[in-house]
């Protein structure tokens, strides 16, 4: 009998801070200010609501409610976050954060945020 052999594929992106092929992905429906615009591009995405991928925001405040768990890697930009009776966190390039289903609170965008996400 023939040995198998297992086939990894993957998804490789350089330099993901410099990427430009980003799709409209249309207003941030948390914004709670002015309208804020999203661009983005799935790196994978599934029928289970599991998605990885770049996803860019102009600024402005918004208001989250997760009902996923979150890990970001922000690449470019910065935010201040603050969870419900917490304290602000300001978050910027080379910062990592994970948010965990069932955590609320308000994202400040100060300047156009570039991250790395993985929503599961």
């Amino acid at each position: 009998m023939a040995e198998k052999k297992a086939s990894i594929s993957a998804s490789l992106i350089r330099d993901a801070e410099k990427v430009t092929e980003l799709e409209d992905w249309g207003p941030c429906p948390e914004a709670t200010g002015p309208q804020m615009d999203t661009r983005g591009v799935y790196l994978w995405k599934d029928d289970n609501g599991i998605d990885s991928g770049i996803w860019e925001c102009t600024a402005g405040p918004s208001r989250w409610v997760l009902e996923t768990n979150e890990f970001v890697h922000v690449l470019s930009g910065s935010m201040t976050v603050t969870a419900d009776g917490g304290k602000p966190e300001f978050v910027g390039p080379g910062d990592t954060i994970f948010i965990p289903r069932g955590w609320s609170g308000n994202w400040e965008i100060h300047e156009t945020l570039r991250k790395l996400y993985v929503i599961f």
